[in-house]
């Protein structure tokens, strides 16, 4: 069982998320480093996703992205998700 969080846009502008985004870079690559992110980025209509190996890696990703934190992300939700294609 992998986590999914899946973000809602602010709508904030393109400045204000490029302005935000070295500190967001800063967490995800802590969270890539100790190899829990399977995967993360935006979709086009400036929503996200990360993919965590566990629950609890992902619940506490979204106490420390600044996205979240700093309202870049309206909001979010962190769900339970069974890949079905790729072994554990």
């Amino acid at each position: 069982m992998k986590t999914v969080v899946i973000g809602e846009s602010s709508g904030a502008t393109m400045e204000t998320i490029m302005s935000v985004y070295p500190r967001h870079k800063a967490i995800v690559d802590k969270y890539i480093a100790q190899g829990v992110v399977i995967g993360i980025g935006p979709f086009s209509d400036k929503g996200n996703m990360a993919i965590f190996k566990t629950r609890a890696a992902a619940e506490q990703f979204v106490t420390e992205d600044p996205f979240i934190l700093e309202g870049l992300v309206k909001s979010f939700a962190i769900k339970d998700w069974n890949d079905t294609m790729l072994p554990g």
